[in-house]
């Protein structure tokens, strides 16, 4: 017994020793779209391929969206008699393999679901004891990002699990993204970079600006509570290995200044932007917020840098970005159910960033280029002052003169 238990150990061991995750394929944030947020489980063949139409219909592909991703529920709620997973026939009635080309055909990249424990959390088929088996069947659908869930994991070691998947996807010889959604329950900052292009830092988020959402058992998190748990993260992050936060809520019920505001400080925290709205009905503000080009290069600026909440008193918070060629993004935040007045002097304000070392130069006259009206309000030369809404901002990109 004890040298079976050896065995078992040194196998482990083998498969976890050292991650080899496909390097380069993340510079930037990801960014797509996810059926989870708005369909959960119940999807189908014609909305995936109505959601890559409109992908590209609509600006979103062009704007930078490019992966398609299904979360839990597209298989069958057992595994074929040789152990593989079965996508769901009714769901995919001509094969999981021709939804994946036409998404392809589109231009787009194709994402899938599976969970590191013996059942995902809709309690289909989970991937434990299937690493090696199901990474082969993704590399055989030509599958390019992989969403690795946490639940029904009692009992198993989460960088050993993650480890092991990462390493049976660099086996089956197809790059693709791997999505550590651990929840940030064992800190996968701390050893993830090697493992995955990007690890879940939280629970799950809710349609909601700044409360949380009970499932009776645990607690989904509102945007600014998520935002709350980012800060101290940022030193772990940077490109091919970013926090996420999780899927982006716009459109989905908030008021147009709390999904600007969420879409702005995902984009700030250098977060994955994955949509998760019905796409299909989705009105212009909604189009026009996900598709800002100048909040998107923020998010994907290739410094890499994750931004920082500079300051927060009483409801207004001031978040800082350094971006490349000596830019700067900020953001003016309020928090608050009532409007509030900002008076920033950039002039006898220190700005730093201690943990990338980057100083927001008080000597030169940055120009005020606010993102959301695209137009140049200003310059640093002069105190900026303004009233801002509840749960609304302003947000500059500081342009070098």
């Amino acid at each position: 017994m004890k040298k079976l238990i050896c065995g078992i150990l040194a196998l482990a061991l083998m498969h976890t020793a050292n991650a080899q995750k496909f390097e380069g394929l993340a510079p930037t944030p990801p960014m797509g779209w996810n059926t989870w947020n708005t369909f959960q489980a119940d999807m189908s063949e014609q909305l995936i391929m109505e959601t890559a139409d409109i992908m590209v219909s609509s600006g979103m592909k062009d704007a930078g969206y490019i992966y398609l991703v299904l979360d839990d529920g597209w298989m069958t709620m057992e595994r074929d008699s040789l152990g593989n997973l079965v996508p769901d026939p009714k769901k995919f009635p001509h094969g999981l393999k021709a939804v994946v080309d036409y998404v392809h055909a589109k231009g787009l990249k194709f994402g899938m679901y599976n969970c590191a424990g013996t059942l995902t959390c809709a309690k289909y088929p989970g991937t434990r004891g299937y690493e090696y088996q199901d990474a082969r069947n993704y590399a055989a659908w030509n599958i390019d990002y992989l969403k690795y869930d946490w639940c029904n994991t009692k009992g198993i070691n989460a960088r050993e699990a993650y480890t092991t998947m990462s390493n049976a996807l660099r086996k089956a010889g197809r790059p693709m993204i791997f999505s550590l959604c651990e929840w940030g329950v064992n800190k996968p900052w701390e050893w993830g970079a090697p493992v995955g292009q990007l690890w879940r830092t939280t629970e799950d988020i809710w349609q909601v600006f700044d409360s949380v959402h009970s499932h009776g058992t645990w607690d989904a998190l509102s945007v600014m509570r998520i935002a709350d748990l980012q800060d101290t993260l940022r030193r772990y992050a940077g490109p091919d290995h970013w926090n996420d936060p999780d899927m982006l809520e716009v459109g989905n019920g908030m008021t147009y200044e709390e999904d600007r505001t969420h879409f702005s400080l995902w984009a700030m925290m250098a977060a994955p932007l994955m949509a998760g709205n019905d796409i299909r009905k989705m009105t212009p503000a909604t189009k026009a917020i996900l598709t800002n080009k100048d909040v998107i290069a923020i998010d994907q600026d290739p410094l890499g840098v994750q931004g920082f909440k500079f300051s927060g008193k009483d409801s207004l918070q001031i978040w800082f970005k350094p971006l490349q060629h000596g830019d700067w993004a900020v953001c003016f935040l309020n928090r608050g159910s009532r409007e509030t007045a900002v008076n920033f002097n950039w002039k006898q304000t220190a700005v730093v960033d201690n943990v990338f070392h980057y100083t927001l130069k008080q000597d030169i006259n940055y120009t005020l280029y606010n993102v959301w009206t695209g137009k140049n309000e200003g310059t640093t030369k002069k105190p900026f002052t303004a009233a801002i809404k509840p749960h609304d901002l302003v947000m500059f990109r500081l342009k070098q003169q």
